[in-house]
């Protein structure tokens, strides 16, 4: 299997990454580095999707592919990893501090 993933398909992802976790800075404000875990678990779920899970599919099966990455894939990768990572930050957080997971 090829792992062809170039400079502008890891540009894209990585972009993808840090707005994901832009968003989930904003949205669950007091966390303090939400931002960079959401962003990591988006890169990391991104990247597994596109490369591991569907990278043996070609062109003709997949589409779009920005410069060997699967774009609609590692969307979908991304939100999975990003939104696994980001719950578990915030559960993790309210036992921490001793408050109920429910608002």
């Amino acid at each position: 299997m090829l792992y062809d993933l170039g400079p502008a398909g890891l540009g894209l992802l990585l972009a993808c990454a840090l707005a994901f976790g832009g968003i989930a800075h904003v949205a669950f404000r007091g966390i303090r580095w939400l931002w960079l875990i959401g962003a990591a678990g988006w890169f990391v779920g991104g990247l597994v999707a596109s490369e591991l899970i569907w990278g043996s599919l070609t062109i003709l099966e997949i589409q779009p592919i920005v410069d060997g990455l699967a774009f609609d894939e590692s969307l979908l990768g991304g939100v999975v990893g990003g939104s696994l990572l980001v719950a578990m930050t915030w559960f993790a957080d309210r036992q921490q501090r001793g408050r109920p997971a429910a608002r």
